[in-house]
């Protein structure tokens, strides 16, 4: 995995960890192993009495049912759901290390019918696109993520996974280029379907990826944007905060920390607080900014 790769991945990773936001999408698909729901109200209810042997038999047991189900009824979404559970948690009865491309390989084939089937919905086709890239195959993460971005362009999982994927293969200007592509069309779009672009969602994720480049006047800029677009939404400000926290200036960011708190709905508002006492973030790391899909309420 390229150095790139690396910091954006612990940007992604560091902004979860700090600030607590729910709906980042660009985490590998793995990272969501131990996140998956138990098939069945059944297995929740045995799952803390089974051995770790048990626990595999009986998901196996079950994804071969659900295959069987499936050879009968190819469309059926209820066995299609059921058997990419299944899978993912035999998946994530393995240590991560020895997860292997074969082992992601196994859940595309439901997250391509799942995605066919639910066009509207871009989880789906999100999670497909973070399977591909896992393997290595790419080409058809990007054509997943365009997908979604063809009808949706202010959809912000598929935004964001673009994003790192572009990043991941060391190409920022593509990914800015995306970015100023979609803030330029987003008048035009929220005319036709209100709210369809976050605009300052995407300005906080334009100025992070600034921020990876090491560009902070630009990174700057872009938040300064975002907050003059919404003063009340207290993202941007916490990225402005943390992008001042990255170049060490601790005074500046303070005050930011401070309002970004006051801004924020109450479960935020720990993390936001515990965010500013945190050691500087290296150097070698991009400034970290939030997930994107927690607005103000």
């Amino acid at each position: 995995m390229s150095q790139t790769r690396n910091r954006w991945i612990v940007q992604v990773i560091l902004a979860l960890a700090i600030l607590a936001f729910v709906g980042v999408s660009v985490i590998p698909i793995i990272g969501a192993f131990n996140n998956t729901p138990p098939s069945s109200q059944n297995t929740a209810s045995t799952k803390g009495s089974l051995s770790p042997a048990d626990q595999k038999s009986k998901l196996e047991d079950e994804a071969r049912g659900y295959e069987q189900v499936l050879q009968r009824e190819p469309e059926n979404q209820t066995a299609l759901k059921g058997l990419l559970q299944a899978r993912l948690q035999l998946l994530s009865q393995k240590d991560k290390s020895e997860v292997k491309p074969a082992d992601i390989q196994v859940v595309i084939e439901p997250l391509e019918k799942l995605a066919k089937l639910n066009p509207e919905q871009s989880e789906y086709s999100v999670l497909l696109a973070q399977a591909k890239q896992q393997i290595g195959d790419r080409e058809g993460a990007a054509q997943a993520y365009r997908s979604i971005l063809s009808t949706k362009p202010g959809d912000l999982k598929a935004l964001q996974g673009m994003v790192a994927l572009l990043m991941s293969q060391q190409r920022p200007e593509a990914a800015i280029g995306l970015l100023q592509e979609t803030l330029s069309n987003a008048a035009q779009a929220n005319t036709i379907q209100p709210g369809s672009v976050d605009t300052v969602a995407v300005q906080v994720l334009l100025g992070s990826v600034h921020a990876s480049q090491k560009r902070y006047t630009q990174a700057s800029s872009a938040y300064d944007q975002a907050i003059k677009k919404d003063p009340k939404d207290f993202r941007p400000v916490v990225a402005k905060a943390m992008l001042l926290k990255q170049q060490g200036k601790d005074a500046e960011a303070k005050p930011l920390f401070d309002s970004a708190a006051a801004l924020a709905p109450a479960q935020y508002r720990d993390e936001i607080k515990k965010a500013a006492t945190l050691p500087p973030i290296p150097k070698s790391a991009p400034s970290s900014a939030p997930s994107l899909e927690s607005k103000p309420k």
